[in-house]
């Protein structure tokens, strides 16, 4: 390569800082860890070294023994660069990672290397942005706890701010020890570190140019924090302690910080929450006026579909399924994501995906995360090569997640059994002919015939019920067809859907001609009891596609819900499902659990 190509890493001195801030500032990010300092003071951590070429600059780390880039920084060929660390990367049989990626970047990665990157964000890394307004005067009644909580801690007028220098810093050190006594229950490694970058930060505070607020009471420092400028329009705020049991020494100082050293810029980063669910709950109290999102990039065959990749997805669905162009936009307006949608490229282009869709399932009394495969399907000329294996796989490496899904017919439970999944969730096909009932269903019959004569004489649909049998009707809409279908079928194995799939099946279901209702018992009550029913008419049968009807209530309402749709027979089928584990839930078996509604 030329030499200007070549990148040459070494670790991350002082020496660096001048260029490696000429080269941040080129490219105006705004991801908290986008500065000199913040990858100076944690560079004994994570093994930090720097290299420049093609006008950029790469920041290289280690965190447990995997080793991750930055996107390059600075107005040189960031391309090429990314290309070379790819070569790289390929000589030491290892694929290329990077982080932080933003959405800009991001954009151009999937431009540059269509189908190379497996494109994660995590939402344990998203950066909370503030407006310094917001910080500043602390207005509104979201806000109010906040401004109380602030008027306590000057309820005693012996309190003062004072900007971060190397005269106060010594007492910071003496409050910070103290601070961490108070938390030798909580200690970890990861607070050991903190302390540790800390230090760094106290003893190169003027080299790294960064600036500080400290908080006094009583003559005492109880709370101070550490920033820097992040680019032209943000602030970064890099630590912040206060004494725990002190109240309002924390809005305190956010505050008194943003009033004081912030004032010329628009925004205040105040970094991730790390997953830390305490963390998370005191930054959401800010409302944060943006959650940036970061994206980690990783090489892979397997790869997220993006927007870009839309008609190959199209072309796929079309000609695997057969479905009309109408169907497959309602599905990629609904429930496409950059996120849920695996695919392998070839010849430049996706040829084989599968869509992993979120839902819960009950095993062992838990609500555990798990993702429903759906759609999964590869180009006939394309087939006979692994991809729908290796996407299958890929996604159990990648979510460590149960696997749910339900085969179209016997051939293709068997090439999933191959992969590992095996029979759960209960199937209890009940087909009603005309009036005779056949299968599970285990009630009383009207006389055979009754059912197609009541719809024949009305001549196809009537006007929407207002009543069926005993109960009130009316359209169901997603919150609370999901409340009643929780309430109704929660057990062992039970899969639940969150609102928005809700939402999308009854839209697919009314796409499809079906209606989703809200049934409510007539009786006079103080709170009645609500079923929902979903059905669709095909041809002249009634699909009964899910409902929480007994078996008995359901056929006391088919007489006049045939009459209304002009069908001639009804019937109700669910045909279960199949699970695939991970090695850590591999002992769990359920084949009584419900899958019932399945999205397509």
């Amino acid at each position: 390569m030329p030499e200007c190509e070549k990148l040459i890493f070494h670790p991350i001195t002082l020496d660096d800082k001048e260029l490696i801030d000429k080269k941040l500032k080129e490219d105006n990010l705004n991801a908290c860890e986008y500065t000199f300092a913040n990858n100076f003071i944690w560079a004994k951590v994570y093994n930090v070294q720097v290299a420049f070429a093609c006008g950029c600059a790469v920041i290289r780390s280690t965190e447990q023994d995997a080793v991750q880039y930055s996107f390059p920084f600075g107005d040189g060929d960031k391309r090429a660069v990314i290309g070379h660390m790819k070569q790289s990367c390929a000589v030491c049989g290892q694929g290329l990672s990077l982080y932080p990626v933003t959405e800009e970047n991001r954009l151009k990665l999937i431009e540059w290397f269509p189908g190379e990157f497996e494109i994660i964000s995590d939402r344990d890394d998203f950066d909370y942005l503030y407006t310094v307004e917001k910080l500043s005067t602390l207005r509104g009644k979201k806000l109010h706890g906040k401004r109380n909580h602030i008027a306590r801690f000057m309820d005693d007028s012996d309190w003062q701010y004072e900007t971060m220098t190397t005269e106060n810093i010594p007492e910071c050190r003496r409050m910070a020890r103290e601070w961490t006594a108070l938390r030798a229950e909580k200690w970890n490694d990861e607070m050991e570190q903190e302390i540790g970058v800390l230090e760094v930060a106290f003893s190169h505070f003027e080299e790294l140019g960064l600036r500080g607020g400290v908080l006094y009471k009583g003559g005492k420092i109880v709370a101070f924090t550490i920033g820097e400028p992040l680019n032209s329009d943000t602030y970064v705020v890099h630590f912040e302690k206060a004494y725990p049991d002190l109240q309002g020494a924390y809005p305190m100082i956010n505050q008194q910080f943003v009033l004081h050293e912030t004032q010329d810029y628009l925004y205040v980063n105040r970094e991730e929450d790390t997953g830390d669910l305490g963390l998370r709950k005191a930054k959401l109290s800010y409302y944060p006026d943006v959650l940036l999102k970061k994206y980690r990039a990783v090489e892979s065959q397997v790869v997220y579909a993006n927007e870009t990749d839309r008609d190959a997805v199209r072309e796929i669905w079309s000609r695997c399924f057969g479905d009309e162009k109408a169907y497959i936009e309602l599905y990629l307006n609904n429930r496409f994501e950059d996120e849920n949608m695996y695919v392998i490229y070839q010849d430049n282009r996706p040829v084989s995906m599968a869509s992993l869709l979120p839902v819960q399932v009950t095993m062992e009394g838990k609500k555990e995360n798990a993702r429903y495969v759906y759609a999964v399907a590869t180009l006939p000329e394309y087939r006979n090569r692994g991809c729908a294996s290796e996407l299958i796989r890929h996604a159990m490496r990648r979510y460590q997640e149960p696997l749910i899904l339900q085969p179209a017919d016997r051939d293709v439970q068997k090439y999933y059994e191959r992969l590992g999944f095996v029979d759960a969730f209960s199937e209890s096909p009940c087909w009603i002919y005309a009036g005779r009932c056949t299968g599970s269903a285990n009630f009383q019959c009207p006389e055979a015939g009754e059912h197609v004569l009541r719809a024949a004489e009305t001549g196809g649909q009537a006007e929407d019920p207002k009543e069926l049998g005993c109960w009130r009707v009316t359209d169901a809409h997603e919150k609370e067809y999901k409340a009643v279908r929780d309430q109704a079928l929660e057990r062992e194995g039970y899969v639940e859907w969150d609102e928005r799939a809700i939402a999308y099946a009854i839209r697919e279901n009314q796409f499809c001609g079906g209606r989703t209702l809200l049934l409510t018992a007539c009786a006079e009550t103080e709170n009645p009891r609500k079923a929902v029913l979903m059905y669709r008419v095909e041809k002249d049968s009634l699909h009964i596609v899910e409902t929480t009807l007994q078996d008995a209530e359901l056929h006391d309402v088919l007489p006049d819900l045939l009459r209304y749709t002009g069908a001639a027979w009804a019937f109700e089928r669910n045909m279960g499902g199949m699970i695939l584990l991970p090695a850590h839930q591999g002992d769990w078996a359920c084949r009584d659990g419900y899958l019932g509604l399945t999205l397509g």
